[in-house]
């Protein structure tokens, strides 16, 4: 048998859904040449991770194997699969490939953060291949809720594997390529060692619509409202944004941009040619002047984050424009769970406005952009694999995936996040378990997930936070007070004292019963006051606060 492996380890996407990140390796081991599909990010929460600009995978045992790296594939311009392309390029340095459209948003991205583009190389679609290392690899095309979504076909020494991506079996996508049977048949007729295959709706028991079936709904709405039209969707779901301004236009209403990211999604399918014959548009500027029933605006912030369009408008105004009574507000779009407090927000707000709104809880305004579980037996059955490999999903979606497999008789494999996966054999083995985690951009600056500057952040959101300043002399005496500093607390306490008084008392008392070994040590001073903030605090308000203790001595 021969010594080379080839082996398959996801670092992000295998166990949750969004950050995804998959190595593919193959040679002799802790040899082999190494490929990556796709380095994305996620969205952080203010429960877990306040503060956090984006979350991403912790690429540190790539980091350390960069030399193996043969080069970097992103199967589509979705932010959690190619938002951590600029962030992560200083530690990797790896080439990237990608279609076109996807190639100008990776592009737009490398420049962003000073990385040269041409990082970034422009590819075609199947049959073309490319050989890297061991390698030979090509861009498969297939349906999903971007242009130019496309699988990954990887030929090696122990045969071919497909990574399917994120995808649908749309045959009617209206932007970008169908779903075509008879290419997938023919890509897998030589036979498919492993199918690594997107499990996001595997628990979707209907076969998925296509994307042709929402514009005839959408006209209808847009065509019946009185006042102003509103809507939202994701900006990289380019097909619905042409359906909503189509409908808009033939309303008879000139169309608006709002929002960075719907306006750059635009230009790239535009400027790459997938996007063809978009209605005009007017700037924000020129519509204060048209009359409010002539207007539809379409706008970023489908998933209710603050600082998008959608939001800004329900706070009050954004660009000069404002949302009145009577004038109406679509979703045409789902809502990612764990969103859903940011979109009711946004919701209530335009009700308190009396703006009509009108979300997907009728099933007519959008369609999802991955296969249910009749279409992920229908790839199954298409590629027929040897063995089947879930990611893009949660645990439980991953295992259902297996069980979906499994039926059929396909070999299955869960394989979560640091699992590495041996495929040589005709069973796949865990090769090893690599320790992986979550790398937070915080402001400008990287920042591991165990470094405790989340961890003490949350800490002083939850517990507030309180400075203690004392001064000694070089006697090593007290030289006044200590004094207090709150922050987050309550002004008073159990007791109808200002806490800031009854914690300044409590550390005076101890200090002048304090023996002299604790008051020349910083640290055992340092605890000993921190201990009393904290247990007077808890007595005074029932919480202990995180304390800083600053101790400065004359000499």
């Amino acid at each position: 048998m021969s010594s080379e492996r080839l082996i398959y380890l996801p670092l992000g996407g295998a166990g949750e859904i969004g950050m995804n990140a998959y190595v593919y390796g193959y040679g002799k081991p802790e040899q082999e040449r190494l490929i990556v599909v796709d380095l994305g990010v996620t969205f952080p929460d203010m429960d877990g991770s306040p503060g956090v600009d984006l979350i991403l995978p912790d690429i540190e045992w790539l980091e350390a194997r960069r030399d193996r790296i043969e080069a970097v594939f992103v199967t589509h311009a979705h932010e959690d699969h190619v938002g951590a392309i600029a962030h992560t390029y200083g530690r990797l340095g790896a080439p990237i490939y990608a279609r076109a459209f996807t190639a100008n948003i990776a592009q737009r991205k490398m420049s962003e953060h000073g990385h040269p583009a041409n990082a970034v190389t422009v590819v075609g679609a199947w049959p073309e291949q490319r050989d890297f290392g061991p390698f030979k690899v090509g861009f498969l095309p297939m349906s999903h809720s971007i242009p130019e979504s496309s699988a990954m076909v990887i030929d090696t020494p122990h045969g071919r594997v497909i990574h399917t991506g994120d995808f649908k079996l749309d045959k009617t996508p209206l932007v970008g390529e169908a779903f075509d049977p008879d290419l997938w048949a023919e890509v897998s007729a030589g036979g498919v060692k492993a199918l690594v295959c997107d499990s996001t709706n595997v628990f979707s028991p209907n076969a998925g619509k296509s994307e042709i079936t929402v514009g005839p709904e959408i006209e209808k709405l847009v065509s019946s409202a009185k006042g102003m039209v509103v809507a939202t969707t994701f900006a990289s779901n380019v097909a619905r944004v042409k359906t909503l301004a189509e409908a808009g236009e033939r309303a008879g209403r000139s169309i608006v941009l709002l929002g960075r990211a719907m306006r750059r999604m635009v230009e790239a399918a535009i400027e790459t040619g997938v996007l063809k014959d978009f209605p005009s548009v007017v700037s924000p500027e020129d519509a204060k002047s048209l009359p409010r029933e002539h207007l539809m605006l379409l706008v970023t912030g489908s998933q209710g984050e603050r600082r998008a369009a959608s939001a800004q408008l329900a706070r009050g105004k954004y660009m000069g424009l404002t949302m009145k009574e009577g004038d109406t507000f679509l979703f045409s779009s789902k809502t990612i769970p764990g969103n859903e407090r940011g979109v009711i927000r946004i919701i209530n707000a335009y009700s308190e406005m009396g703006v009509d709104v009108v979300d997907d809880s009728s099933g007519l305004y959008h369609v999802s952009g991955h296969a249910n579980r009749p279409d992920i037996e229908a790839m199954h059955d298409l590629v027929k694999p040897q063995i089947l490999i879930p990611m893009h999903g949660e645990h439980r979606h991953l295992r259902e995936h297996v069980k979906l497999g499994e039926a059929k008789g396909i070999k299955g494999v869960l394989a979560v996040n640091g699992m590495m996966i041996d495929l040589s054999g005709n069973t796949p083995n865990v090769a090893e378990y690599i320790e992986t985690g979550r790398t937070y951009l915080d402001g400008s600056v990287q920042i591991g997930a165990l470094d405790g500057v989340v961890r003490d952040r949350i800490r002083m959101a939850l517990n507030g936070h309180v400075v203690v300043t004392l001064i000694l002399d070089d006697a090593n005496e007290p030289l006044g007070e200590p004094w207090c500093e709150l922050m987050g607390l309550p002004e008073t306490g159990s007791s109808n004292t200002a806490l800031v008084e009854v914690l300044e008392h409590d550390l005076s008392q101890f200090l002048g019963r304090a023996d002299a070994k604790t008051l020349r040590d910083d640290d055992d001073l340092g605890n000993a006051l921190r201990k009393i903030v904290r247990n007077s605090a808890q007595n005074e308000i029932g919480k202990k606060p995180e304390v800083t203790v600053v101790v400065s001595r004359l000499s």
